[in-house]
């Protein structure tokens, strides 16, 4: 057979990538021709990366042609399985390299979710740092972020990098596509540890429960007994009209997001600063997730030079009740949350509430007062809550009922 492909890019302002063509042959083996800035360093063991690949590809007889500008095994390994795919060579497994042990982590369903970083699904050179940052979660996206033509290359890298790129202690998110793209998107991701998947552009339960379902289908085959959690991005009218049984919809959603950019566009009004001509769609997600009990996120901020506008969009998204923001840059993080944890007035108020709920407690009492105020059970529920956020953003030690209380 004879059939040529190519995937990467090339270039001197690429970095972290390469370019990797592919012709095959009827015979000769395979030879390499490998270009790399590295190669003083790396050049045998990328030859001996790139003859593994085509070995377990099934890949015989080729020319290899390589450019690489400083590409991580994972995303070499990428790379030429998406070239041989793109030759028309029939691949029945992938080219995947050792799970790292730090890929292995585990997430669950109330876990902090404030930030989650978007990372472009066909760009490598965002991957590796982007734990550093700190953010609750990363988002592996295959959808807006991916042109339509790599797609298949994107699939690829995603799934590479789950299995080889510790993102400290992040929750491991991947956005897919909508519809059958996005079921055949599951297949690539649900066998290599992702924690949660992003499903965009939701209006009607089911396609909540289509994904949900292909999950399992995965997890039962491959005998994994790990969750996936499922978060549904509400984007149109529609979705936000339907918004608590989409967060009701199965067992596995953990939270709500609501994005904007569609939304606006689908009731065709402009996005402001001051989103007055989307707050109804905001407070039905809200109010919807809530109802579902799940997390309510709210959408990105788009002006990455504008950190106080962003603090005060938190601030604003946290007084109505939402818990996290998406983030599309890694400065936004430390703003997005400093501006979702609680202030230390919030604190030392709901330490008082607290202790004097516990305090009732104790005595049999079924009526708790601070002073001369009546307390009554949501402003006890609101303030354990404050607590235990202070705790969990290490604002307030675990044995705080220890130390002096607040004057």
């Amino acid at each position: 057979m004879s059939g040529t492909g190519e995937a990467g890019k090339k270039g001197p302002r690429v970095r972290s990538d390469c370019w990797i063509g592919i012709q095959i042959a009827d015979s000769g083996g395979v030879s390499i021709d490998l270009k790399s800035k590295v190669a003083g360093m790396f050049g045998d063991r990328i030859r001996t990366l790139l003859e593994d690949g085509c070995r377990t590809l099934g890949v015989q007889n080729a020319r290899v042609t390589v450019e690489d500008q400083g590409a991580l095994p994972f995303t070499l390994a990428a790379r030429l399985e998406t070239a041989v795919r793109r030759a028309g060579v029939e691949v029945s497994a992938g080219f995947l390299l050792p799970m790292n042990d730090k890929c292995a982590t585990t997430s669950t369903a109330d876990r902090l979710r404030r930030s989650r970083l978007y990372l472009p699904g066909n760009e490598p050179k965002f991957y590796v740092n982007a734990g550093l940052h700190g953010p609750d979660g990363v988002i592996l996206d295959l959808e807006d972020s991916v042109a339509l033509a790599e797609k298949d290359a994107a699939r690829v890298l995603v799934r590479n990098a789950l299995r080889a790129v510790d993102f400290y202690g992040a929750e491991r998110m991947v956005r897919i596509n909508q519809g059958e793209r996005g079921l055949d998107d599951i297949e690539w991701i649900v066998p290599h540890n992702v924690n949660l998947v992003i499903i965009p552009k939701v209006e009607d339960p089911q396609q909540v429960i289509e994904v949900d379902r292909r999950i399992a289908a995965i997890n039962q085959k491959n005998e994994n007994t790990q969750p996936v959690f499922l978060m549904p991005i509400i984007e149109s009218a529609l979705g936000a009209w339907r918004a608590f049984e989409i967060g009701s919809s199965c067992a596995n959603v953990v939270g709500l997001a609501i994005g904007l950019e569609d939304y606006t566009a689908d009731i065709g009004a402009q996005r402001t600063l001051a989103g007055t001509e989307s707050f109804w769609a905001r407070a039905q997600v809200l109010n919807g997730a809530r109802a579902a009990g799940v997390q309510p996120i709210d959408t990105v901020f788009s002006d990455v030079s504008d950190m106080e506008g962003l603090a005060e969009s938190v601030r604003e998204a946290k007084g109505l009740g939402f818990v996290g923001k998406g983030c599309i840059h890694p400065r936004q993080i430390t703003v997005v949350h400093e501006a979702f944890a609680p202030d230390p007035a919030e604190i030392d108020r709901a330490r008082e509430i607290v202790l004097a709920f516990e305090d009732a407690e104790a005595r049999g009492l079924g009526v708790v007062s601070l002073g001369s105020k009546m307390i009554d059970a949501p402003v006890v529920k609101r303030a354990v809550a404050v607590v235990e956020t202070a705790i969990r953003v290490g604002r307030l030690d675990e044995d705080w009922r220890e130390e002096k209380p607040p004057v």
